[in-house]
């Protein structure tokens, strides 16, 4: 068998050869997964709903807005037996480490039901305390007060939520977090 010649055009041949079938394979990597790759975020997005939100037996039509600071919210109506009972809403706001998505639960009257950090990238040991920090019991508990009646900010700004200690900038993060959802479900009642 004669051997190849090593040529520009030979190499160039092999490496467009190796690409066409590297991609072909991804592509269909992509195909294969990309429906179980949906249903697992759309069944994490109603899970964290639940989590959040007065009982409900359906989801309205998700509504999509921008936040004042200029990213996406979804806002989800939530019904039981055909009437709306409360609503979720997820929003990102900018933390101390970048991004931070939360999911807000509210009942009719804007009281919060709950909340659900779904991502964060804030400091460990100190702004990632959020998850527990403002739940119910949690030192700057903010289940059950309503955004109408009480000053949803740091004590250090004069509002009435308890700061994590040492993480101001990712508390103020969750306040101004919680505000954006409140203003959302507000105007789309």
């Amino acid at each position: 068998m004669a051997k190849l010649q090593n040529s520009l055009l030979n190499m160039f041949l092999s490496l467009t050869l190796i690409c066409v079938i590297v991609g072909s394979i991804l592509g269909g990597v992509y195909a294969i997964t990309k429906d179980p790759i949906a249903a697992a975020e759309a069944a994490k997005q109603t899970n964290a709903i639940k989590a959040v939100a007065p009982e409900f037996d359906t989801l309205g039509e998700e509504i999509h807005a921008t936040t004042p600071n200029g990213k996406e919210a979804v806002l989800f109506p939530l019904l039981k037996d055909g009437q709306q009972v409360g609503c979720a809403v997820q929003v990102i706001e900018m933390g101390f480490g970048g991004e931070v998505k939360i999911m807000f639960g509210f009942d009719n009257d804007f009281n919060i039901v709950g909340y659900n950090v779904l991502s964060h990238q804030e400091t460990p040991g100190l702004g990632s305390k959020m998850p527990e920090w403002f739940s119910k019991g949690g030192k700057g508990d903010v289940i059950g007060k309503n955004p109408t009646k009480n000053r949803i900010e740091v004590t250090k700004d004069g509002g009435e939520v308890d700061a994590i200690t040492a993480a101001t900038i990712s508390s103020r993060c969750f306040c101004k977090a919680l505000n954006a959802a409140y203003a959302l479900a507000a105007t789309k009642k």
